[in-house]
């Protein structure tokens, strides 16, 4: 007669895929758990070396070379895009009243020269690159000025630096004292420079507003950022432990729905208990107790009920044990200890434990523990 396929009971089958389902549950978890655990580990490897970057595509933070957008630092980024609003209007304001130096300086009657590029070809000037680095005139000074694509100048220093370019090349070029095109370019200098001076103080003192903004907004940032991760770390914490107790409770679910230790196993764990080293023996017993607060095993005589045990602490004895004698070199397998023996198989097993643990001891030096099974 053909073999009968064994059917699971519907509860069974119900139990399984409601374990299945929380096993994919939990290792959903821990996925996204990971992927915050190491974004906190990054931060803290980095000792929060970020900068803020503010333009006009939002506010972002850069760390370790990279730009990631930071949630938790909104209200920083917000402030720090506010102060840099406030500046551009104050450096507007400075762009104004140097463009009205720069009309002063224009409209003299001897700024023509100095108003367009120079006409190299046409004036047959060959050498004028050999000698000019960087020409400049004020064209080109306006022209950057009003550029609307970023290319403009930043700041009124920069627009500064240009403007006496234009006059330096000329009298550079020109480098007779009395030439009238070093005469008409120095004495353009002087009353820019003379000018520039009235300004000079407003300007220096928007440069260090400016920089006790930036630092203000870089600590502000780095201050939201450790709250930021020290919650995340706190709250990840919390996750992780809770996701410890459902992985235990899912364990014990596992061994008490779908497997019973037998006790033909259970004569086997004592046999391999008496085959563990010193070391191996201690940790047997801590992991005993950890899952069985009633076991105590501190004193040199021990002994274990393996029946007292529940199938949780035994399987992770089971394991234990196979790992550890795998390492001992030793086999698990072995002489099968009777959990019901008679009085004289007790006497003789018990002999035969002692024989073992004292040989155990005189080869190592450290076992002084006795480990009797039930």
């Amino acid at each position: 007669m053909a073999d009968v396929p064994t059917v699971a009971a519907p509860a069974a089958v119900q139990d399984l895929q409601g374990f299945r389902n929380s096993v994919d549950q939990v290792l959903t978890t821990v996925d996204k758990l990971e992927k915050q655990v190491v974004e906190v580990e990054q931060y803290y490897r980095s000792n929060g070396n970020v900068q803020v970057n503010n333009s006009k595509g939002g506010s972002v933070v850069k760390e370790n070379g990279g730009e990631k957008h930071l949630n938790g630092a909104k209200k920083p980024l917000q402030d720090a895009s506010c102060m840099e609003n406030d500046a551009a209007n104050r450096m507007q304001s400075l762009m104004c009243q140097f463009n009205a130096i720069l009309r002063q300086i224009t409209q003299h009657k001897w700024a023509t020269p100095f108003m367009d590029p120079v006409d190299v070809e046409g004036l047959k000037l060959d050498d004028y690159y050999e000698v000019i680095d960087k020409p400049m005139d004020f064209s080109t000074i306006k022209s950057k000025m009003e550029a609307k694509d970023g290319s403009g100048y930043k700041n009124v220093r920069e627009i500064y630096a240009d403007v006496r370019l234009i006059f330096k090349n000329a009298m550079k070029y020109n480098d007779d004292e009395k030439h009238d095109i070093h005469v008409m370019a120095k004495t353009l200098l002087e009353k820019f420079e003379e000018k520039w001076l009235q300004l000079l103080p407003k300007v220096v003192d928007e440069e260090k507003r400016l920089l006790d903004e930036a630092a203000q907004a870089q600590l502000d940032l780095q201050l939201a950022q450790e709250t930021t991760y020290a919650n995340m770390a706190k709250d990840l914490s919390i996750e992780l432990y809770e996701v410890d107790r459902h992985l235990q409770s899912l364990k014990e679910m596992a061994i008490q729905k779908f497997r019973k230790v037998s006790t033909q196993e259970k004569k086997k764990l004592s046999t391999s208990l008496s085959r563990l080293s010193a070391e191996n023996l201690t940790k047997a017993l801590e992991l005993v107790a950890e899952n069985n607060p009633n076991f105590k095993f501190s004193s040199e005589e021990v002994v274990l009920d393996i029946d007292a045990q529940s199938d949780y602490t035994l399987w992770k004895l089971k394991v234990f044990l196979k790992d550890a004698l795998e390492a001992q070199g030793t086999s698990a397998e072995g002489v099968v200890v009777d959990c019901n023996e008679n009085a004289d198989d007790k006497k003789n097993n018990s002999k035969r434990r002692r024989q073992i643990s004292d040989a155990d001891a005189k080869a190592n030096g450290k076992r002084t523990r006795k480990l009797s099974t039930l």
